[in-house]
């Protein structure tokens, strides 16, 4: 890695769809960052994109790849093609920073980790969510003991279904998809950040039907094939020897999401959204009658702090937090989970992580620091 440049990070973005809004919006307003090029292959797409949010180059990946000007590359392919676009990016000579999941499985996973090492690049992967103020602030009180010692979690999170509202939604219910895939990366993620690495899992799933119908947009009536679990619910057992129950589903008309409560001795805490980057903070004392509530005394952030917090380790050294080795992990955790489904048996995760600080209080991806 080097810090030879200086000033803002140049970057780049491949994948114009419905995830590149949130993306482009929130990075361009941060000064750490200059968005420079947006590529799809629709090249129509990419310059519609890259117009409405001031993004002053567009056109093809080969074309985001040449770029001298580009140091990262933020990849919002659909997840099967994660592992080929991020290669291709690192062969590039540029850093990526890959949307969730990493990859769809462990070979591809590895070699992606594999070929950044050779090259002296850096991965990084969704979901940033974890480095925002809501889960940040709960993690510290939980590692200063304000719940005791930490034991079991609790997660629920179900919805009909994306079908409802995305115009697009058929890679959500292709492997790589699914509400394992989809929704278990933020949950994983922070339940990490709390007990550390997976040892395994017991996972049963179904699937409701084996079609689904889209309902807005100009596809609204089509429909499409399902081909992964739409219901999954697990039992992730930790290294540290924490226990966590977890839902995840498109199957269900009540809609419950953000669930995520984290027993200890002393008290149960109930983090922010995991999906969310900001929250309030709720904590329980055993015989109390109510929670307490506890903001999160952060700024407001967005998707793209990841790769703020890349660009600030590339410009002044040191470690960035959302790494490809922990999106690994979380990756062989849903594959574990997805393989315990078909064999109905508990399936161990022998990938780990190293666990990286809590990022200071002040930290801030709306002021300049490079």
């Amino acid at each position: 890695m080097s810090a030879a440049r200086s000033g803002p990070v140049g970057v780049g973005v491949i994948g114009a769809g419905k995830i590149s809004e949130q993306y482009l919006a929130n990075m361009k307003t941060y000064p750490d960052l200059d968005v420079r090029f947006v590529a799809d292959l629709v090249p129509e797409r990419a310059r519609a994109v890259a117009d409405e949010y001031a993004v002053p180059g567009s056109g093809s990946t080969q074309q985001a790849l040449d770029r001298d000007d580009v140091e990262i590359i933020v990849n919002l392919t659909i997840p099967i093609a994660h592992a080929e676009v991020g290669a291709a990016i690192l062969a590039a000579g540029k850093h990526v920073w890959n949307e969730k999941p990493l990859t769809v499985d462990l070979e591809s996973a590895r070699s992606l980790l594999a070929q950044a090492d050779a090259s002296g690049l850096i991965v990084g992967s969704a979901p940033d969510t974890f480095l925002g103020p809501g889960l940040q602030n709960a993690r510290r009180m939980i590692e200063r003991g304000d719940i005791g010692r930490p034991l079991t979690a609790s997660v629920v999170f179900q919805t009909p279904g994306p079908h409802l509202w995305h115009p697009n939604p058929d890679f959500l219910y292709q492997p790589g998809g699914g509400p394992l895939f989809d929704m278990a990366p933020y949950y994983l993620t922070a339940l990490a950040q709390i007990f550390g690495p997976l040892a395994g899992v017991a996972a049963l799933g179904s699937t409701a039907a084996p079609t689904r119908t889209i309902g807005q947009g100009p596809r609204a009536g089509e429909v499409f094939d399902v081909t992964v679990a739409t219901y999954v619910t697990a039992i992730y057992d930790f290294r540290s020897g924490a226990v966590a129950a977890a839902t995840f589903s498109f199957d269900s008309a009540l809609a419950r999401v953000g669930v995520l409560e984290i027993a200890g001795t002393e008290a149960t805490l109930a983090t922010p959204d995991p999906n969310r980057f900001n929250g309030d903070i709720k904590i329980i004392t055993a015989g109390a009658e109510q929670w307490e509530t506890i903001g999160d005394g952060g700024v407001e952030m967005g998707r793209g702090i990841g790769v703020v917090d890349m660009a600030r380790a590339l410009r002044n050294g040191g470690s960035h937090r959302a790494t490809g080795e922990l999106g690994m992990h979380v990756l062989a955790g849903m594959l574990a989970s997805a393989e315990s489904v078909e064999s109905r048996s508990f399936v161990g995760v022998e990938s780990t992580f190293t666990p990286v600080p809590a990022l200071p209080e002040d930290w801030d991806p709306t002021q300049r620091v490079v």
